[in-house]
C-alpha cells in the first residue's frame, strides 16, 4: 500500500504533540510536512513545539514551516491555562532540534498540494483554521486539488469548551473556519462530542508508558499533564483526546461512525462566536460533504497510540 500524503496544521499544545508522534510513527503515512499557527500558545512557541516533538520521534526528515502569527479578523485567544505557559505542560523544550524550514506555511501549503495529483493530499488540521483560509484565498483552486480535510474542531450535543457554545480551535478563528467550510473541500470533523468519548484514563496513559520509547515516554507525561489539569478544572474528570482522534481516523476509520451533516460557523454574534450549527436534516445525506463523528471507539485509540509509539 503506497504512503497517504499528509501535511499536519497545528498548534502545539499538548494533544497536537500527541497526534504529531502518532503520525510520525505511523508509515501508512507519508508526510509532506508540518505547518504551525498560533493558537493554543502564540506562533513563536508553537512552531518550536512542534520542532520538539520532531526532535523526540527522531523524523528531522518532515520539514515544518510557520505559519500566521494571529487570527483573520478576531483579537487572538490563547489557552495556555490548559496547555501550561509553553504549550507542552511539564515536557522539557530547551532542545527543539533542526530549524524550522524557510518559507511561510502558508506558501507551502499551495506549493505542496499544487505539486501533488488532484485530490491525493490530505490535511489534518487540528488547530485554527488561519493558515489554511489564507490558502485559499490566496489560490482558490486549493480547495477542488485536496483529497480532503480532517479537522479537529467544532461542537454540537457537548456544547463548547472555551465558552458554552464554542470549542476552541473554533473560536480562535471563527472567520477562517467559515471560509473552509463553505469551500465547498470534503471534510471529516472530529468534533467535542466524539473527542469527549476518548479520555485518558490513567490505565490508558500508563499502557503508552510502557512503550519505553521516547515518543511513548513524551506522550505518557503530555497526557498525563492534561488529565491532572482536567481534573482540576472539570471536577475529576479524565482529559478528552482532541487531536490525535483525527490521526487515528486516517489510520483506523473503522474506529469511527460519521453523520453526513450540514455545517455553518457563526460569526455575528458575540455571544456565540464560533458555535457551528451542524444539521443532520439533509434532503441528499449522500451529497454532503461534511461528515461529523458521532461514535469512537475509545480503547482501540488507545491502544493504537499505545502499538505506534512502542516501535
Amino acid at each position: 500500500m503506497n504512503p497517504h500524503p499528509l501535511i499536519i496544521d497545528c498548534d502545539p499544545g499538548v494533544d497536537d504533540a500527541t497526534a504529531l508522534l502518532l503520525a510520525f510513527a505511523s508509515p501508512e503515512l507519508e508526510l509532506l510536512g508540518v505547518t504551525t499557527v498560533a493558537g493554543n500558545v502564540g506562533g513563536d512557541r508553537t512552531v518550536r513545539n512542534a520542532r520538539v516533538i520532531r526532535r523526540i520521534a527522531g523524523r528531522e526528515d518532515v520539514p515544518i514551516h510557520a505559519g500566521c502569527e494571529a487570527p483573520l479578523l478576531r483579537k487572538p485567544v490563547a489557552a495556555g491555562h490548559f496547555h501550561g505557559e509553553s504549550g507542552l505542560g511539564t515536557l522539557a523544550v530547551d532542545d527543539p532540534g533542526a530549524p524550522a524550514a524557510e518559507g511561510h506555511a502558508v506558501e507551502f501549503l499551495i506549493r505542496a498540494v499544487t505539486a501533488r495529483p488532484e485530490r491525493t493530499v490530505t490535511l489534518a488540521v487540528i488547530g485554527p483554521m488561519t493558515n489554511v483560509a489564507m490558502a485559499m484565498r490566496l489560490e482558490p483552486r486549493l480547495a477542488g486539488r485536496l483529497k480532503q480535510i480532517v479537522f479537529m474542531g467544532g461542537a454540537r450535543r457537548e456544547g463548547g469548551n472555551i465558552t458554552p457554545s464554542a470549542e476552541f480551535n473554533v473560536f480562535a478563528d471563527p472567520h477562517a473556519a467559515a471560509v473552509v467550510f463553505a469551500s465547498g473541500v470534503p471534510l471529516v470533523v472530529m468534533g467535542l462530542d466524539v473527542t469527549h468519548q476518548v479520555r485518558g484514563t490513567p490505565e490508558r496513559i500508563a499502557a503508552i508508558e510502557a512503550g519505553g520509547t521516547p515518543p511513548a515516554r513524551a506522550a505518557a507525561e503530555l497526557l498525563r499533564f492534561s488529565r491532572e489539569v482536567a481534573s482540576r478544572l472539570m471536577n475529576g474528570e479524565d482529559a478528552p483526546l482532541h487531536d490525535p482522534c483525527t490521526v487515528a481516523w486516517l489510520l483506523r476509520p473503522e474506529l469511527f461512525e460519521l453523520r453526513p451533516c450540514a455545517l455553518e460557523v457563526e460569526t455575528l454574534s458575540e455571544l456565540t462566536l464560533g458555535h457551528t450549527a451542524v444539521d443532520f436534516r439533509l434532503p441528499d445525506p449522500a451529497a454532503a460533504t461534511v461528515r461529523w463523528a458521532a461514535r469512537a471507539d475509545a480503547d482501540a485509540i488507545f491502544a493504537l497510540i499505545a502499538e505506534r509509539l512502542a516501535r
